[in-house]
């Protein structure tokens, strides 16, 4: 029988749909090593509809089962799925202990985790929360097993660190391009998203902010903006602005630049070596953010919902402008060493030594 992997999501206006996005993406390298795949999501409508097998971007079936387990961020997995299941991957950003003690006797992996809940699991995916560099040697001998720099322990879970399992859809990987951009970086077209849903509504204090920038003659290129709450304002010259934009992953490289914030979209950036201003949209976002920044990924502009337009309007002219273009190909360049576009395989082979209780 194929092993069963519940990838254990939540979907609401606080979180978007970037954890079932990334459930997607994991479940088709989980497929190709043979196993099989189920998305478990609670959370409101879009959740919904996703746990009804409708997949969340696209007018067609999942690729795998699904299961939607209510609006509640702790539901229960049915004892009937947990009982099919080998392991259980939860990637919802809030988990307590008593939730992932529940999921035994499954095998128990988290994605990301600020608390001490994880060190009930076997495993912990920490891409961000502890650096994003880390590099495979030196190896050292802990207990008599080789453990390479990015490997640590918290507690009994075994934690793995850094960049190299930030995932992205394989549609990112495809289009990466094969060797460095040499041409001057020029913004002349900007998309500006910060997810589907914007609970912050950060696009209107982007749109005022880069208005700003237009009146003033400090920039003069086009700028898509997405909006899904819609923008107060007359529009200025050059900007368009969208609901959505259908297939947001193929259209990124028609863009010099992006303005986003922290989530699937950043990491496909990086991954397609496209600049990335971003805006955090709550202090855990900028933690993740700040890490990026450190290892010169991209252009971090602060908390948005706190953050001072004036200053950001002096910080982004810099950016956007001719001034900037040394820093935006350094960012490239860092941000591609940074996102190999290879997390989901790596995951996916780790889990599946979980599953098999093959040592590390």
């Amino acid at each position: 029988m194929s092993p069963l992997l519940i990838l254990r999501v939540h979907a609401d206006l606080r979180l978007g749909l970037g954890h079932v996005a990334r459930a997607l993406a994991l479940q088709e390298s989980w497929r190709a090593l043979g196993g099989q795949a189920c998305i478990a999501v609670s959370g409101d409508d879009r959740a919904r509809r996703v746990g009804g097998g409708t997949h969340p971007f696209l007018d067609q079936p999942l690729p795998c089962e699904a299961c939607y387990l209510g609006t509640d961020l702790h539901a229960p997995l049915p004892a009937e799925l947990k009982s099919r299941a080998s392991l259980v991957l939860v990637d919802q950003w809030d988990t307590s202990t008593t939730f992932l003690q529940a999921l035994r006797p499954m095998k128990v992996a988290v994605m990301e985790d600020d608390t001490d809940a994880h060190e009930t699991a076997d495993l912990l995916f920490q891409p961000f929360l502890e650096g994003t560099r880390w590099p495979d040697h030196p190896v050292k001998v802990v207990n008599g097993r080789k453990v390479r720099p990015f490997e640590t322990t918290s507690g009994a879970c075994r934690v793995l660190r850094g960049s190299s399992f930030i995932v992205v859809d394989k549609t990112a990987l495809d289009l990466r391009p094969k060797r460095m951009p040499l041409q001057p970086l020029a913004v002349h077209r900007l998309l500006v998203t910060f997810g589907g849903s914007d609970g912050p509504n950060l696009a209107q204090k982007a749109f005022d902010t880069l208005a700003r920038l237009a009146v003033e003659d400090r920039w003069r290129g086009s700028c898509t903006l997405l909006a899904p709450n819609g923008i107060q304002g007359d529009s200025f010259p050059g900007c368009t602005v969208l609901r959505g934009l259908p297939g947001l992953t193929r259209r990124i490289p028609e863009f010099d630049a992006l303005w986003c914030s922290a989530g699937v979209t950043l990491a496909e950036s990086l991954c397609m070596g496209i600049p990335v201003a971003v805006w955090g949209q709550n202090e855990r976002q900028h933690g993740i953010l700040s890490d990026l920044a450190i290892a010169n990924g991209c252009f971090d502009l602060g908390v948005g919902p706190e953050a001072d337009l004036g200053i950001v309007r002096e910080a982004l002219a810099q950016w956007l402008g001719p001034e900037g273009q040394d820093n935006r190909q350094e960012q490239v360049r860092d941000g591609m060493a940074l996102v190999d576009g290879l997390a989901a395989a790596r995951i996916a082979q780790e889990l599946w030594k979980l599953h098999l209780e093959i040592p590390a």
